[in-house]
C-alpha cells in the first residue's frame, strides 16, 4: 500500500467515526426509568418543588398532564416520540411522583392550575400544546378555561368531563381518603403484591389495557412516593377528597369561547369515563377536530399506546 492510499483511507476511516458519532448524537435518548432519575429536575415554586422532565428543543412546546394516582413517567412512551417536534414538558402534579409540597399547601384541581401557569413561567413559556389523561383532563380543562390564551391546542384523552366530575366509580376513593386509609387500602397492599396491582382489583386490571404487561418497576415508580412519608400520605388523601367537587360545572362557557384545535381520543373498555362525555366535550368545544373511538383500550392507554398519541398530537400540531 503507498503512502497516499493509506492516507486517503485513513480520512475516509476518520470521516466516518465523524459522522457515525454525529448520528449518535442526534439519535434520541431512550426515555425509561434510567432517563427519568438522571433527567429529573425540580422547579422551586411558591407551591412547592415540582418535578418535571424535559425532553426535545424549538419554539413550541408541550404540556403532559398525567393521570390519578400517576405521575409523569406515564407519558414516557410519547415524549420519546414527540421530542423532535416539540418541548415536551411533563411535571409531576402535586400530591404525586417526585414533587414535594409543604403542609400548609392546598391540594386540589384549581391548585394545581396555579402550580402549571407558575411552573411555565418559570421554564419561560407563554403559550403550551395540552395532552391529558383522567383527572389530567380535568386540570387541562380548568387550565384552558383560566388560561385560555395559553393554550394553543388540545389534546384530551378518557377525563372528567362535565357533570360526570367526579365518576361514580372514584366516589369509593372519597370514602377512603375522607377515613384517611387510602393509601393504606388502596396503594400499600399493591405495592406489597404486583400481582394484586395487576389483579381486576388493583389499577392493572382497572385502568390498563394489559395489565398482564404492568412492570414490577412502574408499579414501584407510580405508587411508592405516595406512601413514603406520612405527609405524602395525608396530601394525596387531600387531593382525593378535593376531587370529589364538580369543578368543571361553571367552565362550559370557557369551554365553548375557545376556538383553538382540539382531538379528542376515547378508550371504548374504560369504565370511569363513557364515551357519550367525549361526545359532548367534541359538540362545545368550537374547534374540535372530532372523537377517534379506540376499541379493546382502556383509561390508561397514552402509556401502553404511545404511537397512537403521537400520531394524533403530530397532525393536530400540524395544523397550526
Amino acid at each position: 500500500m503507498n503512502r497516499r492510499t493509506f492516507f486517503t483511507l485513513a480520512s475516509t476511516a476518520a470521516a466516518a467515526v465523524v459522522l457515525h458519532r454525529a448520528a449518535l448524537a442526534a439519535r434520541p435518548e431512550t426515555i425509561d426509568a434510567a432517563w427519568y432519575e438522571r433527567s429529573r429536575r425540580f422547579a422551586n415554586l411558591p407551591m412547592g418543588r415540582i418535578a418535571y422532565v424535559e425532553a426535545g428543543r424549538g419554539p413550541a412546546a408541550a404540556l403532559f398532564l398525567h393521570a390519578f394516582p400517576l405521575n409523569s413517567f406515564q407519558w414516557r412512551g410519547a415524549l420519546q416520540r414527540l421530542q423532535p417536534y416539540r418541548r415536551c414538558i411533563a411535571p409531576d402534579l402535586m400530591s404525586m411522583g417526585r414533587s414535594e409540597v409543604p403542609e400548609t399547601q392546598l391540594i386540589a384541581p384549581d391548585t394545581q392550575v396555579e402550580m402549571l401557569a407558575a411552573l411555565l413561567d418559570s421554564l419561560h413559556v407563554t403559550t403550551v400544546d395540552l395532552v391529558a389523561n383522567d383527572s389530567g383532563g380535568l386540570v387541562a380543562q380548568l387550565f384552558l378555561a383560566r388560561h385560555p390564551h395559553r393554550v394553543r391546542s388540545l389534546l384530551l384523552t378518557n377525563c372528567d368531563v362535565d357533570k360526570n366530575n367526579p365518576p361514580p366509580n372514584f366516589l369509593p376513593a372519597v370514602v377512603l381518603a375522607r377515613k384517611h386509609i387510602f393509601a393504606e387500602r388502596f396503594i400499600m397492599p399493591q405495592l406489597a403484591d404486583k400481582n394484586f396491582a395487576r389483579s381486576p382489583r388493583g389499577i392493572g386490571g382497572q385502568a390498563f389495557t394489559w395489565p398482564q404487561h404492568l412492570a414490577d418497576e412502574t408499579i414501584e415508580i407510580y405508587l411508592r412516593p405516595l406512601v413514603e412519608t406520612p405527609l405524602r400520605k395525608t396530601q394525596l388523601d387531600a387531593y382525593t377528597v378535593s376531587m370529589a367537587l364538580n369543578e368543571l360545572d361553571g367552565v362550559r362557557d370557557n369551554l365553548r369561547a375557545w376556538k383553538g384545535p382540539a382531538r379528542i381520543l376515547w378508550a371504548m373498555k374504560d369504565t370511569f369515563f363513557p364515551v357519550s362525555t367525549a361526545d359532548w366535550l367534541s359538540q362545545t368545544l368550537p374547534g374540535s377536530r372530532g372523537v377517534r373511538r379506540i376499541e379493546q383500550a382502556n383509561l390508561f392507554f397514552p402509556e401502553e399506546m404511545p404511537d397512537l398519541i403521537a400520531e394524533e398530537a403530530h397532525r393536530l400540531w400540524s395544523s397550526l
